[in-house]
């Protein structure tokens, strides 16, 4: 028999250890997949015990001998990481410290600022801000003070907290290890080894809130993690298993117990992500397309203790995430297939609440299901309760559960199909019946028949899916570099380095011949000289078989670490307990002629600002998240038309320069626009303001008008200077057509004390030069405060009422989420503006380079694959051309082209008509510097304001401002943005 034959894959559920052993030679037989032997073992307190007796058993069952050379290897995904953070598990969650290395910058975005109330009063322990940080060409904002480290050991100490993260500005980018890996360094010299400390740049990319966010729930679970693994450890020594260890991650793929000790949020979604690789794996759906099946499937794994709920494509791969995603409601940037989780399982606790009311969940008793259930003589109602009293046999004593009343009983199983139902429903992208297929040891609990469901498929050993897809996982080799690429040629490099990373995947032990790259980012370091570039590539393979005995593993002795009997009740905070908006009669609150923002108009306006931003002005969310901020600290902001105000009234103006992912990093406080507009106003003599106005609607930009509305006291106009984003400052309409005010006197300001005023200029195109050259040296981003408007050139020579626009655009995109049809957002979004979607599909290739400090690139898409395609059906009234989408792009989108196979191009839209990219998962907007391999997204075009249509609009805005040739055809004809003021008043 050859060695390296079986492979053994463990789940660790919060109830229940699968456990299976796969003949890897014999996984082409459709009955049985190579499935040997198989195990479910209650999870028991120590996990150790509940490993050991499943491993144990199939290998017993299965005959072979751990010692005997023929184990590949033991993987092992667990979903106790994931179940501790869905369920707010404050005995296993620790409270955390949070330094950032980033004054005088973040204040205003504050840690947690976007978390759960529930889960921040769990987890936050302190937070602080001392200086540290980069500028996004490497050189440092302020050097890491070694005195101020010391002060936050010694208050973190005194608050007695072991976990700790450290977040610095630009972090990723610190390949030197100057911020964040030195701050750490201080803190283990002073606070001791006994500590955790997080560094950011290990966990996730750049974008500071939502990795900050991951680091933290990766802070919060790293003790009850290591306690986790060393009781993996355990059970192998014991077992005397001498193969590798492996537990499974988010994307399918292996990494070494190690690694995963220090990163366990890499793994929080491995349980959701092995049931569906295992599911597809059992069912064969990986075969189902010779037989003409097209259509995705949704599967849903119910646990003892959560229901994970994704979509599998017909490849037998899940559905990757949107390119933020979150967990249990914190927005964070790694990757992670899309799964939705939900407190339901076999054994969450059935109660009876105030007026009869029966409630499910989301407490659980978890791995004490066959103690505490009342079918096994306990005390606690549970799911499986309620179905044994239904009628399921083979579960415990059916006598036991004789005294449950039949009203308890039908109003828990209609709560349980409402939950099943909403969260099938909310992972559907159509409104189409579907398939679900249905794994898990608690599949007991779900009813035959649910609304949206066509179809359940229960496949053979479907209790042990989990553990099957761990056995099948895969190897990954994943090369992080920075390339200097002046004087070479991008692909050149990249072919390089997609050899290293297959390289290391084999190396890892995968087989060569199943290795392909299955992920590329590339981030160039922009405002630099020598085209420094950050290239990340990933491989991934199958397992390989070994032909000789595999080496014993290195694996230091754990002391027995015994998980101490805890309490069961779980204590949940569910929040304000309100009940969510329905979008499609939400109504804007309007008193007078002024528009009074709530929450969810700024949730709208900032989804809008980023379709306006065709790719371009930066992300909108931390604008959202600050101005949602302000009106929770009591603040009033308020937008007003332009018909309500005097045509010589002054707006005064602000927004941001520089590049679009310094914004996502170096988060500026709004101080900066009103120091830098103070500075300005005693200049010009100004002293009487109408209102704020935002010279781009597009991005993030198009916020800042309301931000300023909290800090004057004064409403925001609806409208703006531009109808979208564009790099240049002499692209505002006013300067277009040459208004007097349009562009200076102009002040800067980068939030760190400095500012600059510009009084003079020979034309509108030395400030645009000037004002970047000082921005770059202010670390490629600045407050840029162009002198106040009178309202009539706003008017005339502006776009009014593209506030209302963003918000109607907005208001779109969450209806379609809400009603989970996300292939409607397209179209729900052309019934607002004249345009087209001109395709749906895959972005295969994504390049960027960095021309006289502005990013250039080109994305490509391609249609989907037959084995990616969700559904037969396309987007509504979309008809791919034959060929690939190209997308160059200057920050925002400039042009579409179809390219036929012989790489002859077709225009298909043109700047200054709007491009935009969407991403298929969210409906929301892609920024160019989120663009990557993979992301499936829909693009459409729409038509511009006709003031850029002129001779001197096209000569500042058209395709010659960019370099095309082409001549401008409009789209479509513009439609006038309807006033919201007007509509709900």
């Amino acid at each position: 028999m050859s060695p390296g034959r079986y492979r053994i894959g463990v789940d660790v559920g919060g109830t229940n250890t699968d456990g299976v052993i796969i003949d890897i030679t014999k996984t082409a037989d459709p009955l049985t997949r190579g499935v040997i032997a198989s195990s479910k073992h209650a999870t028991t307190v120590n996990v150790t015990d509940g490993i050991e007796a499943a491993v144990k058993r199939i290998m017993s069952d299965a005959g072979v001998d751990p010692r005997g050379g023929e184990i590949l290897s033991l993987s092992i995904g667990t979903t106790h990481f994931v179940n501790a953070v869905v369920q707010a598990d404050s005995r296993r969650l620790s409270k955390v410290a949070v330094i950032r290395l980033a004054a005088p910058y973040t204040f205003e975005h504050p840690s947690f600022v976007d978390f759960p109330p529930h889960l921040e009063s769990i987890m936050n322990g302190h937070t602080a801000i001392i200086k540290g940080g980069l500028q996004i060409d490497g050189r440092t904002i302020n050097k890491v003070d070694e005195t101020e480290v010391i002060e936050q050991a010694h208050q973190i100490k005194s608050k007695g907290l072991k976990d700790i993260v450290l977040i610095g500005i630009f972090s990723p980018l610190d390949v030197n290890g100057q911020n964040e890996y030195l701050a750490r360094d201080i803190l283990l010299r002073e606070l001791g080894p006994d500590i955790n400390i997080v560094c950011s740049r290990d966990v996730a990319q750049l974008g500071f809130i939502e990795r900050e966010n991951a680091s933290i729930l990766n802070a919060s679970i790293a003790s009850f993690a290591q306690r986790t693994i060393r009781g993996f450890e355990n059970a192998m020594k014991r077992l005397g298993l001498v193969c590798p260890l492996y537990l499974t991650q988010n994307d399918g793929t292996l990494t070494s117990a190690a690694d995963a000790s220090r990163l366990p949020v890499r793994t929080f979604s491995s349980g959701a992500t092995n049931s569906m690789r295992g599911a597809s794996f059992l069912a064969g759906i990986d075969l189902r397309k010779t037989e003409g099946t097209t259509k995705s499937m949704i599967v849903v794994d119910v646990g003892g203790t959560t229901t994970d709920v994704g979509v599998l494509l017909p490849s037998g791969f899940p559905r990757q995430a949107a390119a933020f995603i979150e967990v249990a409601g914190v927005r964070t940037n790694f990757s992670m297939p899309d799964v939705n989780s939900i407190g339901l399982g076999g054994g969450s606790r059935v109660k009876m609440a105030a007026g009869g009311r029966v409630t499910v969940g989301p407490d659980s008793v978890g791995h004490h299901l066959t103690h505490d259930a009342k079918v096994f003589g306990g005390e606690v109602l549970t799911t499986t309760d309620v179905w044994v009293r239904s009628g399921a046999g083979g579960i415990g004593d059916a006598t036991k559960v004789e005294d449950v009343t039949d009203e308890i009983v039908t109003q828990a199983k209609v709560v349980i199909k409402k939950l099943l139902e909403n969260v099938v429903d909310l992972m559907k992208t159509n409104p189409e019946d579907c398939t679900v297929l249905l794994v898990g040891g608690g599949s007991i609990i779900v009813p035959p028949e649910l609304k949206g469901v066509k179809k359940v498929i229960l496949p053979p050993f479907h209790c042990v899916a989990n553990a099957v897809g761990a056995a099948i996982a895969n190897v990954s080799g994943d090369i992080d570099t920075i390339e200097i690429l002046e004087g070479k040629k991008l692909p050149d490099v990249l072919e390089g380095i997609k050899t290293l990373a297959i390289e290391k995947a084999v190396v890892a032990g995968a087989e060569p011949a199943t290795v392909s790259i299955a992920e590329i980012d590339i981030l160039p370091v922009q405002y630099v000289t020598n085209q420094a570039t950050r290239i990340i590539v990933r491989a991934v393979g199958e397992l390989g078989i070994r032909e000789s005995q595999m080496p014993p593993v290195n694996r230091a002795d754990h002391p027995e670490v015994e998980e101490p009997e805890l309490p069961q009740e779980i204590v949940l905070d569910g929040g304000d307990g309100a009940a969510p908006i329905d979008y499609q009669s939400y109504r804007p609150k309007i008193v007078g002629n002024e528009w009074i923002l709530s929450e969810t108009d700024l949730f709208f306006i900032q989804e809008g600002c980023g379709v306006l931003g065709t790719g371009g002005g930066g992300n909108p969310y931390p604008a959202y998240l600050r101005t949602r901020q302000m009106l929770r600290e009591g603040k009033l902001l308020r937008i007003v038309d332009h018909s309500s105000l005097a045509d010589d009234a002054a707006l005064v103006r602000g927004g941001y320069m520089g590049s679009p992912s310094v914004g996502s990093e170096r988060l500026m406080p709004c101080t900066s626009i009103f120091e830098a507009n103070t500075e300005l106003a005693k200049f010009c003599g100004v002293t009487s303001l109408a209102a704020t106005l935002c010279d781009e609607i597009g991005g993030s930009n198009g916020m800042q008008s309301l931000i300023m509305s909290g800090v004057y006291g004064i409403p925001a106009f609806d409208g703006d200077l531009m109808g979208r984003a564009y790099p240049k400052l002499n692209q505002i309409l006013p300067a277009v057509y040459n208004r007097p005010n349009a562009l200076t006197p102009a002040a800067l300001c980068d939030g760190d004390g400095n500012v600059i005023l510009l009084t003079k200029v020979k034309n509108e195109h030395v400030v645009e030069t000037l004002m970047r050259t000082v921005t770059t040296e202010m670390g490629s981003r600045a407050a840029l405060c162009c002198p106040p408007l009178a309202v009539s050139d706003a008017r005339d020579y502006g776009i009014p009422r593209t506030q209302s626009q963003a918000w109607r655009i907005g208001r779109a995109i969450s209806i379609c989420r809400q009603t989970n049809n996300m292939k409607g957002v397209p179209d729900a979004i052309l019934q607002l503006q004249n345009g087209a979607c001109l395709f749906v599909g895959k972005i295969i290739s994504c390049s960027r380079e960095v021309r006289a400090g502005f990013t250039w690139g080109e994305i490509r898409i391609a249609p989907l694959l037959d084995e990616e395609l969700e559904s037969p059906v396309g987007t509504p009234g979309v008809v791919n051309p034959v060929g690939h989408m190209v997308i160059p792009f200057q920050n925002e989108n400039l042009c579409a082209f179809i390219e036929q196979e012989d790489g002859t191009r077709k225009l298909a839209a043109i700047v200054p008509d709007l491009i935009s990219v969407l991403d298929s998962q969210s409906g929301s907007n892609l920024g160019s510097q989120d663009y990557r391999y993979g992301l499936r997204v829909a693009v459409i075009a729409m038509a511009g304001c006709p003031l850029w249509h002129s001779e001197a609009g096209l000569e500042s805005g058209g395709p010659a401002a960019f370099g095309f040739r082409y001549k401008f055809v409009p789209l479509a004809e513009y439609l006038t943005p309807r006033s919201v003021i007007e509509e709900y008043k």
